[in-house]
């Protein structure tokens, strides 16, 4: 029995892989938390469902983050640094329509599922936006990572 114990211990152990990684390797990982007041002019927009924000406030994301009414009660937040390379000069996007686009290649990304929209097939790998959690109670939209 205590041999069936110790060798149960070991496969769990060995089962269980820590992963360290980051979900993107272009993008640190990096903790913030904002709250986003909808009652405030500057995120008037989120009051409708498709309206997107950028919300480019220091320690928000890398660059800044998009935050979008999906729903009734259902925000999605991205962040602003195109997720397929390394963070410089033209890699913040902009907005167009429901979409972002990033200027140094013409990658465009949805805001509604986070998903490139014209991902080269050229057998190289290509990242979606880069999530962040949104949580609403009342009129405070709380973006974190």
């Amino acid at each position: 029995m205590k041999h069936l114990i110790t060798i149960f211990s070991l496969v769990l152990l060995i089962s269980c892989e820590k992963n360290t990684s980051n979900r993107n390797p272009f993008l640190q990982e990096v903790s913030f938390r904002f709250d986003v007041n909808l009652n405030l002019p500057l995120y008037n927009g989120l009051n409708n469902i498709g309206n997107p924000v950028f919300v480019g406030n220091t320690g928000v994301g890398t660059r800044g983050a998009f935050v979008m009414r999906t729903g009734i009660d259902t925000f999605l937040a991205f962040e602003a640094s195109c997720p397929n390379h390394a963070p410089n000069n033209c890699s913040t996007m902009t907005i167009d329509g429901q979409n972002v686009i990033c200027s140094c290649e013409d990658f465009e990304y949805s805001l509604f599922t986070g998903g490139q929209l014209n991902r080269p097939d050229d057998g190289n790998r290509y990242y979606d936006l880069l999530f962040y959690r949104t949580t609403q109670s009342g009129n405070t939209v709380t973006v974190s990572n």
